[in-house]
């Protein structure tokens, strides 16, 4: 069984016993998207003596989950699954994932940093069609998958390929793909 040494940061008790049902892991539960200050202050400490990885689902409250903890725990990993990778017919989740998908999400986490390495703009965006667009969201899609960094809007997107600090030709032969 593959050990994990950060811990990871999951929404609830079913993604818990999903990542444990495949890794040697130890998580922390935010409960859902009302996270308390002392949820905050755990994911604090563990950030500071192991490291954590976040690990939420990827739809609108899994994103906003990430974006408060990353908003008030600076320089976190995060890991992201592609919704239809993580899906039933009527929900999504971690907990729907496979080991793979899991296990590549993992080894490809992403650090979120409020100093940004990167220097795209929205106008960048809007050039190579991830905004602005009627394809935009499916562009965008592509690149987070492309990316290991998700989905989101084109200020998220942006974001976050700016946290791993793409270029702007980096970006273009990717969309070119």
């Amino acid at each position: 069984m593959d050990r994990i040494h950060e811990i990871i940061v999951v929404e609830g008790r079913h993604d818990t016993q999903q990542l444990k049902k495949y890794f040697d892991c130890e998580t922390i539960e935010t409960g859902g998207s009302s996270i308390d200050d002392k949820v905050i202050e755990r994911i604090r400490y563990a950030a500071d003596t192991r490291g954590v990885i976040v690990f939420t689902d990827p739809d609108t409250p899994g994103n906003q989950i990430r974006h408060i903890i990353n908003q008030h725990v600076p320089n976190c990993k995060n890991a992201f699954v592609e919704k239809r990778n993580a899906r039933t017919e009527k929900k999504v989740g971690i907990e729907h994932a496979d080991k793979d998908t899991l296990w590549n999400a993992l080894q490809n986490v992403v650090t979120i940093t409020d100093k940004p390495k990167g220097n795209l703009t929205m106008s960048d965006l809007f050039e190579l069609g991830l905004s602005g667009q009627s394809d935009s969201a499916e562009i965008r899609r592509k690149v987070g998958e492309y990316y290991h960094v998700g989905d989101g809007n084109a200020k998220t997107m942006l974001a976050r390929l700016n946290c791993i600090a793409i270029n702007k030709e980096e970006l273009r032969e990717v969309i070119d793909k």
